[in-house]
């Protein structure tokens, strides 16, 4: 995810005197980092988690939102961007033997919009041994965490919506509409009679290749320092695929076989298969509406002895998951770039 800023600054709009984004045509970037910590913080500051005969928790404090977070907006369409580590603080009490109190803290090390179909991992710590510190943590995990991760939700859904930037977007969007425009007849420029100009042959038109609305294509191209089979077989062997994702994966290397990597994140149907030449595969996210597939198709080509480029084209990716949230294209392409293509290069020494 491209940091705050650092991105291209002509496609940035710098704001205007009247606010406007003319059309909302250019990327718009607005800064939430800090809206997200006093958002987190009306959400999960004194937050009773356990309330019960036997004991009770709460949060007493939200002491650290590390990271960064934003708002793309272009044409209308609100684009979340996140990923930030929360901390809080929390205390409790045991009501029953053995009694006492004891204190602890919550950590949410990755809380993304590329996960934001997901729970995200919650650690639950405490500052003191003993039976009443072990007593609480254990309620915590086991009853407390559903509470906290609902308030966890709220703010992902805030940020989907575009967090402080909807409201701006709105009202953007009603001021132009209350704006009368003009529809008088500008006056003729000038009374020369019109140049002839014979006309040469017809330009044949160039078709273009028509897409389906909300669905996009991605290529990616990268190049290996090794054989075409070693990329083919990190790609079709499961255990190498769980040697360097570090997740669980299940490959058929039969065409119609199915397949399921990142832990069952992502699944689908080989379509055909030519060893150490092509892999197409119909491809899904666990995140995306029930019944979408886009087609994956990698070339493995080798030039030359030893060097391989890998040439990925994925089409009919939804525009938006779920959830709603419209950063699938992008985190689709990042993740092909960063979680396989880039692994590959730093585990199996590919890298050129």
């Amino acid at each position: 995810m491209a940091k705050l800023g650092e991105g291209d600054k002509r496609w940035i709009v710098q704001e205007r005197p009247d606010g406007t984004n003319v059309h909302n045509w250019h990327w718009s970037e607005k800064d939430c980092l800090q809206w997200s910590k006093t958002r987190l913080a009306q959400l999960l500051d004194s937050l009773t988690v356990l309330d019960e005969e036997a004991l009770s928790i709460k949060i007493t404090a939200v002491e650290k939102i590390e990271g960064e977070a934003y708002v793309n907006i272009r044409k209308g369409k609100v684009i979340p961007g996140y990923e930030i580590s929360l901390t809080v603080s929390w205390s409790g009490e045991t009501k029953e033997p053995p009694t006492g109190v004891a204190e602890g803290t919550l950590h949410f090390p990755y809380i993304a919009d590329e996960n934001a179909g997901e729970d995200p991992e919650i650690r639950v710590s405490v500052k003191d041994e003993g039976p009443v510190a072990e007593k609480l943590r254990q309620a915590f995990v086991d009853r407390g965490k559903p509470v906290v991760l609902a308030q966890v939700r709220k703010y992902v859904e805030h940020m989907t919506a575009g967090g402080p930037a909807k409201d701006e977007l709105e009202s953007k969007l009603s001021q132009s509409k209350s704006t009368p425009v003009s529809t008088s007849t500008p006056a003729p420029t000038s009374t020369t009679a019109p140049v002839s100009v014979s006309a040469g042959p017809a330009k044949p038109v160039k078709k273009t290749e028509p897409t389906k609305e909300g669905f996009k294509t991605i290529r990616v191209t990268e190049k290996f320092n090794c054989r075409a089979r070693d990329i083919y077989e990190v790609l079709m062997d499961e255990n190498r695929w769980k040697g360097f994702t570090q997740s669980n994966a299940k490959i058929s290397r039969e065409v119609g076989g199915e397949f399921s990597v990142f832990n069952g994140a992502i699944m689908g149907v080989n379509q055909e298969l030519q060893q150490d030449k092509l892999i197409v595969q119909k491809w899904r996210s666990g995140s995306w509406p029930d019944g979408l597939y886009s087609m994956v198709t990698i070339t493995l080509e080798e030039p030359e002895v030893g060097i391989t480029v890998v040439k990925l084209t994925q089409t009919d990716i939804p525009e938006e998951d779920r959830f709603g949230n419209a950063t699938v294209v992008e985190n689709t392409e990042r993740g092909w770039r960063e979680h396989i293509f880039n692994r590959i290069r730093a585990v199996f020494g590919y890298g050129i």
